[in-house]
Order: structure tokens, then C-alpha cells, then sequence
């Protein structure tokens, strides 16, 4: 017996919300089980008549052996979503030893079948050579009752072409349920790589938030620790922005680590940093020591990634000033918004008190990657950034944000 090629599309065609669902969809096995029990009625009592009228006959006039076969042929059609080409084949075993009788009326058993087989088996070599054998044996069983009761030509090609419709529909709707499975597999793919796309995204924000921080942190204790010995009020002062910077990262780091977990809504997230917050931030790095003044500034609103990516491009370029400077350098932060596009230009003059950093001294010197991940923020809105040393000392950052769409 050859079992059915299990398809995976049946079960998500199955689950699609908002779709009718008919008796054979909402409840197979039952649904099936009156198929069966129809057909067996209908072949046991129904006969063709005169004129191609259809007569009921009692059972008495069918023979004990003919029931048996249209029993079988019936209980076969129970098992014709799982095990499509053995009922079939069962069906067509049935028919065969009727066709020189009377009782020659179980070719309804081998259209329901052949409808099975197109719905029901996958396109696979094995599969296909048996369907084609199971089409053929229909055929020619069709042709050799005709030949056996005399019947014109055309009720047999009548016949044959009931035949392959109910196998040829059957298929439609097999490859039709399979491609709406394969659009709901990809629509599911896709959410998910949009899923993990964000999450990368938030990722890369969990790094600007804290290492701004961090680097803010570590340069007031460093600070701290320099004029601890001479004046010791200025290092609490220190210590105290310290402490409340450690409070910001840890408040900071657990609202991000929340979005990250997988079974988290995201209806408790605060709003992203914007431009207009962009005062307390520079508020932050002065009480580092920064000497920093921002200049320009945009007029209208902007779309929130813009608006995002420029907070994170200011906000790690001052980093890096405290981190390589350190304080007391002179910083100018430059906005300019102009015809569809925004320009950000940092530039200190690279005369700080340099703080040691135990980042670098702990890596060799080697440079983090805050100006790769700006160039980089730049780029995924198709803009550009370019840094480097200013010829008369320090150094300058340039980022063109374009600025094009609907404001959020």
C-alpha cells in the first residue's frame, strides 16, 4: 500500500483565520466517514433505468458478493485523505469484477478517489507515475464497461472527461492551499527578520546609551581623583554627577534589556531622544567638564529617524571628546538644516585636560568603534559622515543627513 506524501501546507491552510471553513474542513474524519457511507448507499440502491433514468433497487437483488465489494470500496474512501492512491486502486479493484454485470455502477467510488488523489498527493516521482497508472486503469476501465453495455461513444468520453476534472480539481486546490501556506510561511519569515532587524537596531542603541555613560562616568572619576587632593568639594560635586550618571545607565540598561526580551510588549517604551532634547544632554557633558556651546539649530519637525540619528551622532562625538580631550576642551556643536537635508559639524580645538583612560590603556590604545557606528548610522539614512584632525589642532566631524519624507 502506497501512503500518502504529507503535505505541510495543510495544517497552517487549515489554521488561516477568517476563511470559510466547510463540514469536510471543520470536521474531516466525520465529514468523510458520510462521504463513505453516501457512496455505499447510493451504489447499493441507485441503478440506471430506462432512458438513463435512475431506479432504487432493494438489497435483496444485489448479490452477497458485489456488497462485499462496494463495502470495501466504500470503507476505502474513509482513509482517501491519508492513503489517496491505495483507495484508488482499491476503488478501481472493486469496479473491475462488475463491469460484465448489472452492478456495474461503482465508477462514482473512482471519481471521488481520483479527486483525493489530485488533493491529497504531493508532486513527487513515485507519486506521480502512480497517479498516472491510477488515471489510465480509470480510462481503460471506462472504456471496457462501455464496450461491455454497448454504450455510445460520447457517454464514454463524458465519463473519462468527469474523470480527470475531479482529479485536475483537486489539484488546483492542493496547489493553491500550498501557495497561500508558502505566503504565510514567508510573511512569517519576514516578521521575524524584521523582528530581529529592531532588535539589532536596539542593540546599537543599548551600546550609544551606555557607553556614553560609562565614558561620562569615567572621566568625572577621573576628574574627581585629580582634584580630590586640592579641592575636595569640586571632586564630591564630581562623584555626585558620577553617581547620578551610574543611575541613568542602570535605569537606561534595564529599559532597553526589556525590549529585548522576546515575550515583551512594547506598549511601555518612553519616547527616542530627539533634537529638543538635545540641551540636556549638552547639560550633561558640561557638568563632565566639557566646554561645549551649540550653535544654529533646525526649524520645523523632522523625521524621527533623522531626528534619532542626529541625537546619537552629537551625543557620541562629545563622547569621544571627553574620552580622547577630556575636559575643559572647547567644543562647538553646528546644526544647519537646509533644502532637504541636515548638517551636523563637531569640532573642539583639542586642548583638554587629558584624563587617562583605563579603556585604552586596557586594549593597547586601540580606538573604539563610535565613528564607525555614526558613518554608519549616516549611511543607513543615505547620508555621509566624514572625521578627522583640523589643520590647526584638534578635530572636526561632519555628518549630511538627508532629510527627505513625512515627519513623524
Amino acid at each position: 500500500m502506497m501512503n500518502r506524501t504529507a503535505l505541510p501546507s495543510e495544517k497552517l491552510v487549515r489554521d488561516v483565520p477568517g476563511r470559510f471553513r466547510g463540514p469536510f474542513a471543520r470536521w474531516p474524519r466525520s465529514a468523510d466517514a458520510v462521504l463513505a457511507a453516501a457512496m455505499l448507499v447510493a451504489t447499493v440502491f441507485l441503478e440506471e433505468g430506462p432512458g438513463d433514468a435512475v431506479g432504487v433497487r432493494p438489497i435483496t437483488e444485489v448479490p452477497v458478493p458485489v456488497l462485499l465489494l462496494f463495502a470495501v470500496a466504500g470503507g476505502a474512501l474513509y482513509r482517501r485523505r491519508r492513503e489517496p492512491l491505495a483507495v484508488v486502486f482499491v476503488a478501481l479493484a472493486a469496479w473491475a469484477p462488475t463491469l460484465a454485470s448489472n452492478y456495474s455502477n461503482a465508477g462514482g467510488y473512482v471519481i471521488v478517489a481520483l479527486y483525493s488523489v489530485g488533493r491529497y498527493t504531493a508532486d513527487t516521482r513515485r507519486s506521480s507515475l502512480a497517479t498516472a497508472a491510477a488515471i489510465v486503469g480509470a480510462m481503460a476501465a471506462l472504456v471496457i464497461d462501455g464496450l461491455l453495455h454497448s454504450s455510445p461513444w460520447g457517454d464514454v468520453g463524458f465519463g473519462a472527461v468527469v474523470m480527470c476534472v475531479a482529479w485536475y480539481v483537486g489539484r488546483r486546490l492542493r496547489l493553491r492551499a500550498e501557495r497561500r501556506a508558502r505566503r504565510g510561511q514567508e510573511q512569517a519569515a519576514e516578521a521575524r527578520r524584521i523582528v530581529a532587524e529592531e532588535r539589532t537596531h536596539i542593540a546599537r542603541e543599548l551600546h550609544d546609551v551606555v557607553a556614553h555613560r560609562v565614558s561620562m562616568m569615567t572621566v568625572q572619576a577621573g576628574a574627581a581623583r585629580m582634584v580630590a587632593a586640592h579641592d575636595p568639594q569640586e571632586a564630591i560635586e564630581a562623584m555626585a554627577a558620577v553617581e547620578k550618571a551610574g543611575r541613568q545607565a542602570l535605569d537606561e540598561l534595564r529599559h532597553l534589556l526589556g525590549v529585548l526580551r522576546p515575550d515583551d510588549g512594547r506598549d511601555g517604551l518612553g519616547p527616542q531622544p530627539r533634537l529638543a532634547d538635545l540641551h540636556q544632554l549638552v547639560e550633561q557633558v558640561r557638568e563632565a567638564g566639557l566646554d561645549v556651546s551649540v550653535t544654529g539649530g533646525v526649524h520645523g519637525a523632522l523625521p524621527a529617524r533623522v531626528e534619532l540619528s542626529a541625537y546619537r551622532i552629537v551625543q557620541e562625538a562629545l563622547t569621544n571628546v571627553l574620552k580622547h580631550s577630556g575636559p575643559r576642551t572647547r567644543t562647538e556643536v553646528r546644526l544647519s538644516c537646509e533644502s532637504g537635508g541636515l548638517t551636523i559639524e563637531v569640532l573642539d580645538d583639542g586642548r583638554g585636560a587629558a584624563v587617562p583612560s583605563v579603556s585604552a590603556g586596557a586594549n593597547g590604545g586601540v580606538p573604539g568603534h563610535g565613528i564607525v557606528g555614526m558613518r554608519e548610522r549616516a549611511l543607513l539614512l543615505g547620508g555621509s559622515l566624514d572625521a578627522g584632525p583640523r589643520p590647526g589642532g584638534g578635530f572636526r566631524l561632519a555628518a549630511q543627513l538627508p532629510t527627505g519624507g513625512e515627519p513623524a
